[in-house]
């Protein structure tokens, strides 16, 4: 194989890993939130259909096992926690996985693409200035 077909086969390998990585992470975004939103549904079920005394079944693996519903509703919340920290993180590495993909393929940055929202102290002031 001649250098110039080395050098173009290497670039459409680099930029098939880039573009597969970022699909890759878009899925398990995708499958976190699906999760997250399942653990939300079983919340609002614990929250508006049983007393607070009674126990659930809850299921790990392949097996119930029966939980005071506060416990359970803690560990589901905890587990909420977790995942909207992971999605987050994800994200995060999206962005910048989407980044190096188009400087592979020499396209520009994307502009506002790294916006992040206003504090809070940084939305009083602004409401600050616009009372005044």
């Amino acid at each position: 194989m001649d250098p110039e077909s080395q050098r173009i086969l290497d670039y459409l390998t680099e930029v098939e890993e880039a573009a597969e990585d970022v699909l890759t992470t878009k899925q398990q975004i995708v499958d976190l939130d699906t999760k997250r939103n399942r653990n939300r549904e079983a919340l609002n079920a614990l929250k508006d259909e049983m007393s607070h005394s009674e126990k659930v079944k809850v299921c790990f693996g392949n097996m119930f096992i029966k939980l005071p519903k506060a416990k359970t509703s803690e560990m589901i919340q905890k587990d909420q926690e977790q995942m909207d920290k992971e999605i987050n993180d994800l994200r995060k590495e999206l962005k910048a996985k989407v980044n190096r993909l188009n400087e592979i393929q020499g396209k520009p940055e994307l502009r506002g693409y790294n916006l992040s929202p206003l504090s809070t102290d940084e939305l009083k002031a602004v409401g600050s200035l616009f009372k005044t």
